[in-house]
């Protein structure tokens, strides 16, 4: 975890228990801890929000602290999460808004308690409660239809954010080792094995190995990913059963009737 705290995640009046249990999860995810609830409707332990927790519903949602919007706005600087406005400069009701990816870059460096907010299903964030948020966040859409759903929008979002809460991700940080130059051109006399033995034209038997060359040089392939390949390329070469059909055309798959 980070140093610093993680932000806190607000919901203001959510309509259905499953929203909240969704955005418990998706918080639980991305590592934030500390969820907000204004207005929340009822959390029964054998209901939708814990059974939408998933995991979540041992930490995340069974600590959630309920508190009224005034509380939430004069503690922690709010970050409002609204769909993309149809707003300019000369209204500032909804205008102007940052990304998700934006705040990220920006939020890592500050220190302070802040929290993101997220509105009802239906119409989000009153005007009213947007005049009292310290700042705004869309995520970018279809400028037609704009509008996610509650819990696809905080998911989304905390995505986005996953950094502020995350000392590292939790995809494998390995370093991709190349197989040594001896393997791999054991692998390049077994493909032309492979092209004498299916009777490969011996005109295009050339431009078929340079193809192989060139696309094991962008692969960068493992000694394990090497092996496995010389071994098939082996195998293939060696089959007692093997025929060989027709040539086709490089280009048509048409039979090449030229001798």
């Amino acid at each position: 975890m980070n140093a610093r705290e993680p932000p806190a995640v607000a919901v203001v009046g959510a309509e259905t228990p499953g929203n909240v249990g969704t955005i418990a999860r998706a918080m639980k995810n991305f590592g934030f801890e500390t969820l907000l609830l204004v207005d929340p409707p009822p959390l029964d332990r054998d209901g939708e929000a814990f059974g939408f927790a998933g995991q979540a519903r041992e930490d995340v949602l069974a600590n959630a602290t309920e508190l009224p919007f005034d509380e939430l706005v004069e503690t922690y600087h709010t970050v409002g999460c609204t769909a993309i406005p149809n707003e300019d400069d000369r209204s500032h009701v909804r205008y102007p808004v940052s990304t998700p990816a934006e705040l990220a870059d920006r939020l890592r460096h500050v220190d302070g308690q802040t929290a993101f907010v997220f509105g009802r299903e239906r119409i989000g964030l009153t005007n009213d409660e947007l005049e009292r948020i310290d700042e705004l966040c869309a995520i970018p859409a279809n400028a037609a239809y704009p509008v996610l759903n509650l819990g696809q929008a905080a998911t989304i979002t905390l995505y986005e954010l996953r950094e502020l809460a995350l000392e590292e991700t939790q995809l494998p940080d390995v370093e991709r080792t190349r197989a040594p130059q001896v393997d791999v051109d054991r692998c390049h006399e077994r493909w032309e094995s492979l092209l004498t033995a299916i009777n490969h034209p011996e005109e295009k038997r050339a431009k078929a190995t340079r193809m192989f060359r060139r696309l094991l040089g962008r692969a960068d392939p493992t000694g394990r990913e090497i092996q496995t390949l010389t071994g098939i390329l082996r195998r293939a070469a060696e089959r007692p059963d093997l025929d060989s059909p027709p040539h086709s055309d490089d280009r048509t798959g048409e039979p090449n009737r030229n001798p």
